[in-house]
Order: C-alpha cells, then sequence, then structure tokens
C-alpha cells in the first residue's frame, strides 16, 4: 500500500544572540515561528494523517502541536528524530565569526566528511530512516508527518538522492518549517521524494 512521511522542519526559534542551540533544551519558537506552525497546521489539514511523530526538543514540540489539534491526533515522541549532535552546542556559530574565530576550536574541524565536529552523517541516516520507516508502519496505510531537524532531514535526502554527504550548509534545501516528503511504494520500499515550503511567504528575507 503506497503512503508518504512527510519530514517537517521546525518553525523560527527565538535566538536572537545566534547561538547553536543543538539540543539544549528551552529554545521555543519565535512569534514567527508559532506563525508558521500554523500554516503547517493548516496545511496538515489536506493530508490524510495516521501517525504524528516528533523530535523530544521543545520547538518540534511546539512546531507539531498545531498539526495534532488538526487531526485530533496524539504526538508520539521519538528520540531518533532529535537534532544531531554538535560540540559547538551552546555557542555563536555564525559563518565568519564566533567560535570559528579561535584556534582552539580549529582541531575539531579535521574531517568534514564525518564529520569530525559532531554525529557522523552516517548515524543521522540510519536513526532518520529508522524513524521514517516506524512512522509509515504506525501510519497504518494512511500518510504519516514527522518533525525534525535540518541537517538529519539534509542527511537523510541526501542518502535518498544519492548526494555527496560532504556540503555547504549555507546550501541545504531545507528551509524553516518546509517538508520533505518520501514516498513509498506498494511494496513499502522508497520510491521517490518531494520538497515544498507552505510557510515560505514567512521566512526572513535574506540580505542582499
Amino acid at each position: 500500500m503506497s503512503s508518504t512521511v512527510h519530514v517537517i522542519r521546525h518553525g523560527e526559534v527565538e535566538n536572537p544572540k545566534k547561538i547553536l542551540y543543538g539540543r539544549q533544551p528551552g529554545w521555543r519558537l519565535s512569534d514567527r515561528g508559532q506563525q508558521m506552525a500554523g500554516v503547517i497546521g493548516e496545511w496538515s489539514k489536506g493530508v490524510d494523517l495516521g501517525a504524528l511523530h516528533v523530535s523530544p526538543l521543545q520547538r518540534a514540540q511546539e512546531t507539531a502541536a498545531p498539526i495534532s489539534a488538526a487531526h485530533n491526533i496524539k504526538i508520539t515522541t521519538d528520540e531518533r528524530l532529535i537534532e544531531a549532535a554538535n560540540i559547538f552546542e551552546g555557542k555563536s556559530f555564525e559563518p565568519g565569526s564566533g567560535v570559528l574565530k579561535h584556534p582552539a576550536s580549529w582541531r575539531h574541524l579535521y574531517n568534514p566528511f564525518k564529520p569530525s565536529w559532531g554525529e557522523p552523517y552516517e548515524e543521522q541516516i540510519n536513526r532518520m530512516l529508522a524513524a521514517v520507516f516506524a512512522a509509515k508502519d504506525a501510519a497504518k496505510g494512511k500518510d504519516a508527518i514527522v518533525v525534525s531537524h535540518q541537517l538529519p532531514i539534509w542527511s537523510l535526502r541526501s542518502a535518498i538522492e544519492g548526494r555527496s554527504l560532504l556540503h555547504d550548509p549555507r546550501k541545504r534545501i531545507c528551509t524553516l518549517a518546509s517538508v520533505t516528503s518520501v514516498h513509498f511504494d506498494d511494496e513499502g520500499m522508497i520510491s521517490g521524494l518531494t520538497y515544498n515550503e507552505p510557510a515560505g511567504h514567512l521566512l526572513p528575507k535574506k540580505k542582499k
């Protein structure tokens, strides 16, 4: 029986100091992030939803809340959907500034293929695939939604599409509150992938 698992990235986080929050608890959605979550909740009404699996982190749970309300469906927390581990968590980490200016950090940057500064890509892919298949099975023939984080989602997509895992983070196609949909065929195998941005009109304008 064919079905789809929609993998959603959480909405914008309240983070004026541009901290790499990673797996730290207590990071909530900003006002705009709450608007994004509302848009995703409306978008989800077009899904024949059988399961809603969500990262344990607050920003993901808040993004999932309008979906849960729209479908009167319980959120199932899945630890496998959590953000990627990163040793720079809790520090300013903007390109060209923050923690990268300190020579003490450079020893962690020797292997971008793994990567050496955090959770290996292969581990992210394995746990995300397991979580996606678990959500598909839980939906019992309907579609499923999972809510996760940018890097694990992008690693999953790269693996499905056969893309190199070495990449420029600025070029990930996985915006806030975006939907990466993993499609399954009648035999339960991944048959394709599509991407859309229901909350694209709410994204912060890029500086020129």
